[in-house]
């Protein structure tokens, strides 16, 4: 097992950050670690990367206890953190050579070489890093990670400031990565984690509130609720829909209503029946499936915006 979290708790002062987490991420894994802000994310990352003891419990990274043998895990673990800390001043190539020369990396120039092609460094290898993009900073923090050829990632929002086609060039990396080693994730983006996360943990308030493939957590939670946007020629009463067999509930929308259907219930059929009895032209219907961005603030007990 890559990494194993068994009863987690963080205390700061009297305020209690994690509250008796566990779960266990096997090898090869890409895992989105999801949550509001405040909600232990970053102090998970940290303990599980040996930055941060646990007030309780215990965490193993590929076999080894995190807080007894913090420099052997550390050699296990790549870190992102999410404010990337760089020397501004110093050249890729200097920096990397620096955290080569931290790790005791042998053959140095050979690892620098392969870690600046894995990154895709190469363009912009001749560079101060005070004079990259954003997106190329991000590349050196993934680099230094990179270094001691871990077993494990931990990337704390990878792709914070970046643009679209930075985005996408992370993503494309961090996929590549994860044919090779176990990845924790860390993001607020969803299509960050529909598009490249296997699984995902959501956290709230220090507990943990979710943990599944992503793939069954999205069709559990989409079979169970969906959304209907009906729009008739006419106006008619809310209350009419609201009675129908299945409806939760009923929002009215410029030229029309968004109707929420709990279970398995296909409410159409119902929609059209009452167009019949009320004289009434079916103008628009479509459905609308929950998503993934649906799930995250149902769990974490925020309304989503509409």
């Amino acid at each position: 097992m890559s990494i194993s979290v068994t009863g987690v708790s963080k205390y700061f002062g009297k305020q209690k950050a994690l509250n008796e987490v566990s779960f266990e991420i096997p090898e090869g894994q890409i895992v989105g670690f999801l949550g509001p802000n405040g909600a232990g994310k970053s102090t998970m990352m940290k303990i599980i990367t040996g930055y941060l003891p646990a007030s309780e419990g215990n965490v193993k990274v590929a076999n080894l206890a995190v807080d007894g043998n913090n420099l052997k895990v550390r050699e296990k673990v790549g870190y992102l953190p999410e404010h990337n800390p760089l020397y501004q001043d110093m050249y890729i190539s200097e920096y990397l050579n620096f955290v080569a020369e931290i790790y005791h990396i042998p053959r140095q120039k050979e690892r620098i070489e392969e870690i600046i092609d894995i990154t895709g460094l190469s363009p912009e290898r001749h560079k101060k890093i005070g004079a990259l993009s954003k997106g190329y900073r991000q590349r050196v923090g993934l680099a230094q990670a990179l270094m001691p050829d871990p077993e494990v990632l931990i990337l704390d929002e990878p792709t914070t400031g970046l643009d679209p086609n930075q985005i996408i060039d992370v993503r494309n990396l961090i996929t590549k990565l994860g044919r090779e080693k176990t990845i924790l994730l860390s993001t607020h983006i969803m299509q960050e984690v529909q598009a490249i996360c296997e699984r995902v943990i959501i956290i709230n308030n220090g507990v943990l509130v979710a943990d599944e493939a992503a793939s069954e957590l999205e069709k559990g939670f989409q079979h169970n609720l969906s959304r209907v946007f009906v729009e008739y020629d006419r106006k008619i009463a809310p209350e009419k829909i609201i009675a129908l067999q299945g409806v939760q509930n009923v929002s009215p929308k410029k030229n029309g209503f968004l109707v929420s259907v709990q279970g398995d219930i296909d409410i159409r059929p119902s929609l059209f029946q009452l167009a019949v009895e009320n004289n009434l032209v079916l103008l628009t219907m479509t459905v609308e499936r929950e998503s993934l961005e649906d799930l995250f603030h149902t769990l974490t007990g925020k309304a989503a915006s509409r």
